[in-house]
């Protein structure tokens, strides 16, 4: 029996946080996976071109690209977590209410701009927050929050195949706006105060690691630009930051111009209606969904490094495989093995950098890989758009492989993080 703090009675539980977190990340990815099972219907009605409908997620992510590393110094100085994830939430959901109004291309890509912004503003808020309340299981508590994310990307395809049959793309996106603006509520509601700091002793058993979560204060704790900027000079010197930020940028290449372009090529070539077409995305996510834990345990247990690599050795290798399986039931069965190992790194690339980098400094690290990624997002779907209107769709996995090589190259030349079980067997080559 060891004497540990205990928090007071009424105030909000570590897991029920971590629920409400994981809720609201599944709405940040409920809608642009609605938005994207939508996209070959708006570019049906527009008569657009592969490389107009790459040109509407790029303006996303170019969006998110300007907006994240601001938006994670924001996080850091203001330290009002619940109330930033509520305003991101509410700001994703809201630009696609507008655009069930217009029919009109320009339109359509401020709002994705406006999207790109609000959903970026999420993860530099939830990530570190969730690396604070499990210090020692960051990898599985970052890839429990993952699987939110997969979640509201598995359900949503399947929930629009559902309504295409009985509402337009427009209303889908006037009616969607209601659960984010709910779940902004709830988390305003209960995080928003963001204060459980305990108060109280009693005499208990020691808690397990996930459980020691409940013994933390996390009070928000603003720092004065003094404190940010000595911080942001030790961010900036962090060993390996720019090597795994490129990885993760690589990595999120590969993943951006999937999505936009798996659903034509199922819908164009493969001649699926919008159901089928859904439950194929929904397969992708379900596999990425069962992924994230099982990495989050291992990299806690084995290292990151090791991980990652394995990882994206096997995106490449099924991305080959699959462009010989076109237009196949292999296909199909491929796209779960792909979101097996896609997903899987997520988690694990979060839970590296928060390890690597000052604990005052998360909302800015994450910030700065967020919006590395989102530039880098920017840029592949017109890449992939263009390549598509040159060579055929099929030509632009062929792309998709290769980014993800240039990822693992990355992660080969990154040193693991100090006490990594990777670094102590593996050192880091350079």
């Amino acid at each position: 029996m060891n004497t540990a703090t205990l928090p007071e009675p009424s105030a909000p539980l570590p897991y029920r946080d971590m629920g409400l977190i994981t809720l609201g990340h599944a709405l940040t990815h409920w809608y642009p996976a609605t938005f994207f099972m939508l996209l070959p219907l708006i570019g049906q009605e527009l008569g657009l071109t592969y490389s107009q409908i790459g040109l509407i997620m790029t303006c996303q992510y170019a969006a998110g690209a300007i907006s994240n590393i601001p938006g994670g110094m924001l996080v850091d100085i203001w330290g009002k977590k619940g109330q930033l994830m509520a305003m991101s939430l509410f700001w994703v959901g809201f630009p696609y209410f507008l655009m069930g109004f217009t029919s009109t291309y320009w339109v359509l890509l401020a709002c994705a701009m406006l999207v790109g912004m609000g959903n970026n503003l999420w993860h530099p808020t939830a990530i570190p927050l969730l690396g604070q309340m499990f210090p020692q299981r960051k990898g599985l508590a970052l890839s429990l929050h993952g699987m939110g994310g997969n979640m509201g990307d598995a359900l949503a395809p399947l929930a629009v195949g559902g309504m295409l049959s009985f509402l337009t793309w427009h209303q889908i996106v006037m009616i969607n706006v209601v659960p984010g603006a709910l779940m902004s509520v709830l988390i305003l509601y209960f995080l928003g105060a963001m204060t459980f700091t305990p108060k109280s002793k009693a005499t208990v058993a020691q808690p397990r690691p996930l459980e020691a979560a409940a013994q933390m204060s996390a009070k928000p704790k603003q720092q004065s630009l003094k404190s940010y900027v000595a911080g942001l000079k030790d961010l900036l010197r962090t060993p390996g930051l720019f090597m795994l930020i490129m990885s993760s940028s690589f990595r999120s290449m590969t993943q951006g111009t999937l999505l936009t372009f798996l659903p034509l090529y199922l819908a164009k070539e493969m001649h699926y209606n919008v159901f089928w077409v859904g439950a194929a995305m929904a397969i992708l996510q379900v596999a990425g969904f069962v992924a994230a834990p099982i990495a989050g345990h291992m990299s806690d247990q084995l290292g990151r490094r090791t991980l990652l690599m394995s990882c994206f050795a096997m995106t490449g290798v099924v991305l080959l495989v699959m462009t010989f399986a076109g237009g196949t039931t292999l296909f199909v069965v491929l796209i779960a093995v792909l979101g097996f190992f896609l997903y899987a790194a997520r988690p694990v690339m979060q839970a590296w950098l928060l390890e690597s980098t000052p604990k005052n400094m998360g909302g800015t690290s994450i910030g700065l890989m967020f919006g590395m990624q989102s530039g880098a997002q920017a840029v592949a779907p017109i890449l992939g758009g263009i390549v598509a209107d040159h060579y055929g769709l099929m030509a632009a996995f062929y792309f998709l492989a290769g980014t993800i090589v240039l990822a693992n190259v990355m992660i080969f030349f990154t040193p693991a993080p100090e006490g990594d079980a990777a670094s102590r067997s593996h050192p880091a080559k350079g």
